[in-house]
């Protein structure tokens, strides 16, 4: 008898970022995901440890979404020898193309500005990977539909099938074995039930093995996030200073838009200057507009005259860094929308360092702040952050806005786990810190009586199937 598939968990396995999970089968390797690890250092150092498997030996990887802690590590996966297949779907291989050259772009800016001010232990400072290797990853991508099975290498075949979170995100149903085939199910991230822009996550009939995210697997979402957004308008307008938001420039900025142009319509706020401060925003809104079927926007409005009705009544597109450097010059009351959603880069911390220390300013934290990010100690309410090697004193008004995320919290993950007619034989939480993780899977236990746990980062198991399922 052939011994069982394997699968090792290799990032977002007691933590919410680095997204790794390696499956073996007969000889033949595949990845699940292909993230990065972002926030604290130590989980940022991980990135450059030599790896737990040889990359030669990975014949193809299989991505959930565009998210780079889910696929950040691509380049340096190519620059390691990786030569197999990349398969997502088409509307991630277009957000790619943007989020993996700005990628490499950041952590090039990064360590130049860091050997040239000299706050690096490293001499000379370098990046992961560079636009070359960016370019080697690009080439290998492979594009499949929602719903029809593709083959990922030997006897592995794969189904996509929407989950909203963000354009293009996908469970992963994997079968393995040609006869009587065992299925491994990954949720991938889970996204919202009815969100203003995109389809609710779709259900997976079944799954031998199981595995699930747990972002907000701790917690209930507010019901709608539109009043609290209004007060905290309108008490950043009363003070009279700039609404800097750090918004990643997929999804979370065009919800923003969305949610800012109804309360405009409605007479809820002021009609304000709106900045978006991230060129990769504008291109990922042209996607958005391109990629209609996985909307629940009305095609009507996405072919308007401006390309896309997701905008403000005076949003205004920043460009060039002179143009965002010339936003830190105007006062008064205003919303500036940029990079990065966690304030680890982009051109939001160069905002973030010109205003934090005035009273006036407010400072709008839209969505999951990982432990160890700015965004996280802005957050949690420390006195001081550092940008760019330098202590800045926070004075400004920090809020972290509740129910705008893209991540379905407890109740959404129950309900899509809800859809699968049969129970798995294991279900291993992932994805989430520890406390999220542990309470999802309490709630699972209780919910559906399935056997369920957190992974561990590094252990392996076995993929077999469910003995109380007929043959």
């Amino acid at each position: 008898m052939a011994e069982p598939a394997t699968l090792q968990f290799l990032g977002a396995a007691g933590i919410v970022t680095g997204s790794k999970y390696l499956v073996r089968h007969r000889g033949q390797q595949i990845l699940l995901d292909c993230g990065i690890f972002q926030g604290l250092k130590e989980l940022r150092l991980r990135n450059w440890l030599k790896p737990e498997f040889n990359p030669r030996e990975v014949a193809a990887v299989v991505l959930s979404h565009a998210h780079i802690d889910h696929t950040g590590y691509l380049p340096l996966l190519v620059k390691q020898g990786f030569r197999g297949k990349i398969h997502c779907t088409a509307a991630t291989e277009d957000l790619l193309e943007i989020l993996l050259p700005d990628s490499a772009r950041l952590q090039e800016e990064d360590a130049e500005r860091a050997n040239r001010d000299g706050y690096t232990k490293h001499q000379p400072a370098k990046p992961l990977f560079d636009l070359r290797d960016v370019k080697d990853a690009l080439k290998l991508i492979d594009t499949h539909p929602f719903a029809k099975q593709f083959q990922v290498v030997g006897d592995m075949r794969a189904t996509y099938r929407p989950v909203g979170h963000i354009l293009g995100a996908a469970s992963i149903d994997l079968e393995i074995g040609k006869r009587d085939p065992v299925r491994l199910v990954f949720s991938g991230d889970l996204g919202r039930y009815s969100s203003p822009i995109l389809r609710d996550p779709e259900p997976v009939p079944e799954a031998d093995v199981l595995l699930v995210e747990s972002t907000y697997g701790d917690r209930l979402h507010p019901p709608d996030p539109i009043d609290e957004l209004a007060n905290v308008i309108n008490a950043g307008v009363a003070r009279g200073g700039a609404i800097i938001v750090p918004a990643f420039a997929l999804g979370r900025t065009q919800e923003m838009l969305w949610y800012l142009r109804k309360l405009e319509d409605e007479d809820r706020i002021p009609i304000l200057p709106v900045y978006i401060d991230s060129p990769m925003a504008l291109e990922v809104t042209e996607i958005y507009s391109r990629h209609i079927r996985e909307h629940n926007v009305p095609l009507t409005q996405l072919q308007a005259e401006t390309g896309c009705a997701i905008q403000t009544r005076s949003q205004m597109m920043i460009h060039t860094v002179d143009e965002s450097k010339m936003l830190n010059t105007i006062d008064g009351p205003m919303i500036v929308i940029a990079g990065s959603g966690m304030a680890t880069g982009g051109r939001v911390l160069h905002h973030l360092a010109r205003r934090l220390a005035d009273q006036r300013t407010t400072i709008l934290l839209p969505g999951y702040q990982a432990e160890g990010t700015r965004g996280r100690q802005l957050e949690d309410g420390l006195k001081f952050v550092k940008i760019h090697g330098r202590d800045i004193p926070v004075n400004a008004t920090i809020h972290r806005l509740h129910g705008l995320s893209a991540h379905g919290d407890q109740g959404e993950i129950l309900r899509w786990l809800s859809g699968f007619q049969r129970p798995p034989a294991a279900c291993y939480v992932v994805h989430g810190e520890p406390a999220a993780a542990e309470a999802l899977t309490r709630a699972i236990e209780a919910e559906f009586e399935w056997t369920a746990r957190p992974a561990k980062h590094g252990e392996i198991v076995t993929i077999e199937k469910n003995p109380e399922w007929p043959s």
